[in-house]
């Protein structure tokens, strides 16, 4: 092993170590190493921002841009609405939903199928913790029947091409993932669910973790109070801890809209999101008193001019990471912040203060419109049932029109898939369906960033002779392992990393060591890159390796060892189910 070699290797081994602490986020992880790798020279510093450009990075934006016009259409939300018009057993509900989840992800991006099916999850069953983790699982598993299905597809596709001149096409994936999918989702629906733990909670209003009276406290204007003649925003200026007026009761009316504006009167009764633990504070020296007898119990914090919705912070949204004081909802977007559970569990301590994390429970307070704007540009997605978004009904079907015609000049290879699916978005931005913002906003920043800083990274364990090396010490152990074992081994490996961090970056950097293995054994590379992208999206044992298992923990109330009593056996599963199918259709 030479210097650069010993180099590559610390720095992917300080980046994995990284991507599975979470202490910082994983775009900023993988974006460091790329900038230490081009400092100490492993990487040319003309070369350092080509990942940007790589076909594999473009292919997964405009697939997001595309889901995302999808989505806003309303046919995918009118179609679930239609197949679920009848209640249904337990078992046909996971069937239907987990089946469903992996219809859609076959041809969008799978975190935007979940999004789309995770409020119609909540309605159908008081028990969110038996649907939500069937339906990841299940749109992960749809992911593997086509190449736009999962970004490790795109990125082994695109790694092929760069290696043989030749990328896998549109539906190569099919073969072998399709009866994966079929098999996967049968034991979901049959055997998986009933292995999750029934008794979790999960972190919604119908559940038992958001007690609204434990957020609000009740004050009283007192006659005299020198707080008479000003706003409530005035009032909140002088709160000391920064708790905010969610509600004012005068006399027998409720006011829950405007409330900023709101000019403050003696008797008045203040609903105050605060600290539970220490309600006094709100009392000092802002001229306010208990009111002798509270008229919580009678009061919701809904009305036709506010409403509560629940929302999920996302892995990469702009909010995580941060604090409700640092974002100031009501001043910024004309919202309140009333409740925060993580992992189903509610958080007590000032709210405040607290530091986002991804799967957080947010509970939020407003204007519907004003909620809409405000969770849109937070980045967070809606738990709540929701209104279709339909722009312009007569043309609901035109980005599923377009997508499928660019999925047709794919497939029939007349041009590659990342300008396809590019000149799918010009159209789509052409037509005015969406906007350049709208399409902006729609891409996972986080993930670009991430892929397009380690597939330099990647091209550097090749350049240095890394992958050979590997390679070669991978062929003197299994130099006499029938070569069955060999590719399951590979997939475990890559699962295994896969459930330690991103899914992406794992298929980033196994891609080329399968290859090297291939050569090495001088066999056919294909079926050794296919186990890399089954086992780099099959990431079912912790909630970090998928976006999607960290998305349903805290909707669900899942604990972190809850994944691998599902994950688990669907993992031994694919592994047995992939290894002769791979060996059929991918001769070695």
């Amino acid at each position: 092993m030479n210097a650069d070699q010993a180099i590559i290797f610390v720095i992917l081994a300080t980046a994995m170590i990284l991507f599975l602490w979470g202490r910082w986020r994983y775009d900023f992880v993988a974006f460091s190493a790329l900038v230490i790798a081009v400092i100490i020279g492993l990487i040319p510093a003309e070369d350092a921002f080509l990942g940007f450009g790589h076909p594999a990075v473009i292919t997964v934006a405009t697939v997001l841009i595309i889901s995302r016009s999808i989505q806003i259409s309303g046919v995918l939300d009118h179609l679930v609405n239609i197949l679920f018009k009848k209640t249904i057993s337990q078992s046909l509900q996971v069937g239907a939903l987990s089946g469903i989840g992996a219809v859609f992800s076959t041809f969008m991006n799978n975190v935007g199928a979940l999004a789309l099916l995770m409020p119609l999850a909540l309605r159908l069953n008081k028990k969110p913790s038996i649907l939500l983790m069937p339906l990841s699982f299940g749109s992960i598993l749809g992911g593997l029947i086509t190449l736009i299905g999962t970004p490790p597809n795109i990125i082994i596709a695109t790694y092929r091409a760069d290696a043989l001149g030749k990328p896998f096409q549109l539906f190569d994936f099919a073969p072998v993932g399709l009866p994966l999918a079929i098999i996967g989702l049968f034991f979901i629906t049959i055997i998986g669910w009933r292995l999750i733990p029934q008794n979790r909670d999960g972190a919604t209003s119908s559940g038992n973790a958001f007690k609204i009276h434990d957020y609000i406290s009740e004050a009283l204007i007192p006659e005299g109070s020198s707080l008479i003649g000003k706003s409530i925003a005035e009032l909140e200026h002088l709160i000391e801890d920064r708790s905010i007026v969610v509600g004012l009761l005068r006399n027998n009316l409720k006011i829950l809209h405007h409330l900023r504006n709101q000019i403050l009167q003696a008797n008045d009764r203040l609903l105050v999101r605060i600290d539970p633990t220490v309600p006094e504070k709100l009392f000092i020296n802002n001229d306010l008193s208990l009111p002798s007898e509270s008229r919580l119990d009678e009061v919701n914090l809904g009305s036709e001019n506010a409403t509560l919705i629940e929302t999920v912070v996302p892995p990469g949204s702009k909010i995580e990471g941060q604090s409700a004081r640092t974002l100031q909802f009501r001043r910024r977007h004309n919202c309140a912040l009333i409740a925060l559970a993580r992992q189903g569990r509610p958080i007590r301590e000032q709210l405040s203060t607290v530091r986002f994390k991804a799967g957080d429970v947010l509970l939020f307070q407003g204007e519907p419109d004003d909620l809409s704007e405000a969770i849109s540009n937070l980045g967070c997605l809606p738990l709540a049932e929701r209104d279709v978004s339909i722009k312009t009904p007569k043309r609901k079907w035109l980005p599923l029109t377009i997508f499928a015609a660019a999925v047709v000049v794919t497939a029939l290879g007349i041009i590659p898939i990342h300008i396809s699916f590019s000149t799918a978005v010009i159209s789509l931005i052409l037509l005015n369906w969406i906007t350049p913002q709208e399409a902006y906003e729609a891409i996972d920043w986080p993930v670009i960033i991430l892929l397009g800083s380690m597939i330099p990274i990647g091209n550097a364990l090749h350049t240095t002779g890394s992958t050979d090396l590997i390679a070669t010490e991978f062929f003197r152990i299994a130099e006499n392992v029938p070569v069955f074992l060999i590719l399951a081994l590979l997939l475990v490996i890559t699962m295994t990393l896969s459930d330690l961090m991103n899914n992406a970056a794992t298929a980033i950097i196994m891609g080329p060591i399968s290859f090297a293995i291939a050569q090495q054994l001088e066999m056919n590379p294909d079926p050794f890159l296919m186990a890399v992208a089954i086992g780099a999206s099959c990431a079912f044992l912790t909630p970090i390796g998928h976006q999607n298992n960290v998305l349903v923990m805290g909707p669900a109330g899942y604990k972190f060892g809850d994944y691998w009593r599902m994950g688990l056996p669907l993992e031994l599963l694919i592994v047995i189910i992939s290894i002769p199918l791979l060996m059929l259709f991918w001769p070695v």
